[in-house]
Parts: structure tokens; C-alpha cells; sequence
């Protein structure tokens, strides 16, 4: 599946949610690419699992931010990635720790992932309490 495909179906997957998350926060090892990035080397040519850059380019459409975190002992070398991905224009922070919505992925984000992580985060935001009425 190419990446305007999957970002047509992440596209009608975010039309399912009344509200979406603000930030969504990818962790990159095992979830945006099939590896660890400290058995690799800077000078290779990473991938992404193949619908990660589809949903990402869906959520940057819909203005969602999006931002990573990793504990990867590498940053170095995952800096590098992100680079060769021409990833870094697509997040606007590179965080380690915050309050979120978190989904464990088993086999990389894919749509399947992508569309339980809103649903969890659907669940979880509380809806304001109705103003009260003037009489």
C-alpha cells in the first residue's frame, strides 16, 4: 500500500472522531521502523514499516502535531534517521517524558494501531460540563 493510499485511509479514519488528540507522540524504534537504531550505523539507508509515513502525512494534514520520544541510547544515530527520512519537519518536539495516550505496537504503526490509539484517547477526554442555563 503506498503512502497517499494509507494517508487517504488514515484520512477517513480521523473523519471517524469528533476530537482528535492535539499531539500524538511515536516512539521511532519498533514503531516508526523495524529495528533498534544502536545495531545500526549513521551510514545506512533506514525504512519505515510502510504505512508510518502515510499516517503521518494524514495527521499533519488535519494540523495535528505530532512529536517523538525514544530511549534509544543512540540519539545519535536516530537523529541521523530522522534526517535521511526527512522526518524532521513533521514533528514539532523531540520529548522523553509526558502524560499520554499510549498504544504498544507489536509489529510497527499501522492503520490497525493508528485507528485503536484515537479510540483510547476518545475514551479518555472528558467532555466540558455543560454551562449552566440563566433563568
Amino acid at each position: 500500500m503506498g503512502d497517499e493510499r494509507v494517508k487517504a485511509e488514515a484520512l477517513q479514519i480521523l473523519g471517524l472522531f469528533q476530537v482528535l488528540p492535539r499531539l500524538v507522540v511515536f516512539d521511532l524504534d519498533y514503531t516508526l521502523w523495524p529495528f533498534y537504531c544502536e545495531c545500526r550505523s549513521k551510514r545506512e539507508s533506514p525504512s519505515l514499516y510502510r504505512h508510518a509515513k502515510g499516517i503521518m502525512c494524514a495527521l499533519k494534514e488535519k494540523g495535528v502535531d505530532m512529536a517523538i520520544a525514544s530511549r534509544s541510547p543512540t540519539s545519535d544515530i536516530a537523529r541521523a534517521f530522522i534526517d535521511k527520512l526527512e522526518l524532521q519537519p513533521m514533528f514539532v518536539a523531540q520529548v522523553s517524558k509526558m502524560g499520554v495516550t499510549s498504544v504498544l505496537v507489536d509489529n510497527g504503526l499501522n492503520l490497525d494501531m493508528f485507528k485503536l490509539g484515537l479510540s483510547n484517547f476518545a475514551t479518555t477526554v472528558v467532555a466540558p460540563a455543560p454551562a449552566p442555563e440563566n433563568k
